[in-house]
């Protein structure tokens, strides 16, 4: 089997994701559908000799060591990926994300207007969530980007790989991947915030430490850019204040009060009126209001707050799904399955 063969298929085909298996077909994730190829089966040779192909020594020596590793690569032809090399039933298994490589504009991702005035925020932090595959790189990216076109600043990306390789524009920006340029993302904020940047993105606020510098890295004075694992901005809140012992979370729910900009949780959909995705996106933004419920353990009223200021640019899950729907761009089942309260949204659909 042709290395080389499996790729052209994805990249003919858009395919967001890779997977090859011993004793299968390989796979791909076209708009969220898994699907196989129409390719042999790949035999357990196979898989190990494209892993050979495409990692790197240190990536081997690691894969030997851990039975897992991460790495990325790059193809001439098609493009750059992300790769997981894993064992599974005794044999090496590869999961491969497609990493786009243009960065497209903000305006053509179908998000909320609100996100675009972020790009001018001085300060603070902003997080975009959302499952894997839910498009936040890509959001990330293409505000970056635009920032990139307006300012004359010095930006700091600390990725997990590199995803979009961004040239820099009236902006002077670095970009440090993970593992290759710095041990951990907390040892590269920390040094980060002695080089004189104007704009930080975090890949993932994924532990206490890089958490707790991002925050400062906000309070200071800094943009800084993340993104976390979670489905909306009450969630959102609450998993960063539960990253820190109970002794020190009211002093955090201070200091978040004092620093969060925004919240934009995205959900992707695959579109029914015509080929391709298109995300539900919740907004907060943190008004006085939103401050004073963060500041006085009261997030559970943040859904409330979000629904009551629409006129401003906030928008909860639901409502950006109940409008996806009766615009016709997703389906019934699709809306119902991905809302945060299903009961309720299917009674509005039904109406």
């Amino acid at each position: 089997m042709d290395f080389e063969k499996i790729l052209q298929f994805a990249h003919e085909s858009d395919a967001s994701d890779i997977h090859i298996v011993a004793g299968h077909q390989p796979t791909m994730r076209v708009h969220q559908v898994v699907q196989r190829m129409d390719l042999p089966e790949v035999t357990a040779e196979d898989v190990a000799s494209f892993f050979q192909q495409i990692a790197s020594d240190e990536a081997q020596s690691i894969f030997e060591r851990q039975k897992d590793t991460d790495f990325s690569f790059a193809n001439e032809q098609f493009g750059r990926y992300r790769v997981n090399a894993h064992m599974q039933r005794a044999s090496v298994a590869l999961a491969m994300r497609t990493i786009k490589t243009k960065i497209p504009p903000l305006e053509s991702l179908s998000l909320p207007e609100v996100i675009s005035r972020l790009t001018y925020l001085p300060r603070g932090l902003v997080l975009v969530t959302g499952d894997t595959g839910s498009g936040k790189s890509t959001t990330l990216a293409a505000m970056i980007q635009a920032m990139n076109e307006r300012y004359a600043k010095h930006i700091i990306t600390l990725e997990d790989p590199v995803e979009y390789a961004l040239v820099s524009d009236k902006c002077l920006i670095e970009q440090r991947e993970l593992g290759q340029d710095m041990p951990t993302f907390a040892s590269g904020l920390k040094h980060a915030l002695r080089q004189d940047p104007d704009i930080v993105l975090v890949g993932e606020m994924r532990d206490l430490e890089t958490t707790a510098l991002a925050i400062s890295a906000a309070e200071t004075g800094h943009l800084v850019l993340s993104t976390l694992h979670t489905v909306n901005a009450s969630q959102t809140v609450e998993r960063i204040i539960d990253m820190y012992p109970a002794g020190q979370q009211n002093q955090i729910r201070a200091m978040l009060a004092g620093t969060l900009q925004a919240v934009v949780s995205q959900t992707l959909f695959t579109r029914q009126d015509r080929s391709g995705m298109v995300p539900a996106v919740e907004v907060l933004l943190c008004t006085p209001a939103v401050r004073n419920l963060i500041r006085e353990a009261r997030t559970f009223e943040i859904p409330n707050v979000i629904e009551t200021n629409r006129a401003i640019g906030m928008c909860s899950l639901d409502s950006a799904i109940g409008e996806l729907y009766f615009n016709g761009m997703i389906g019934k089942e699709d809306a119902i399955a991905q809302a945060v309260h299903p009961d309720k949204l299917s009674r509005q659909l039904a109406a």
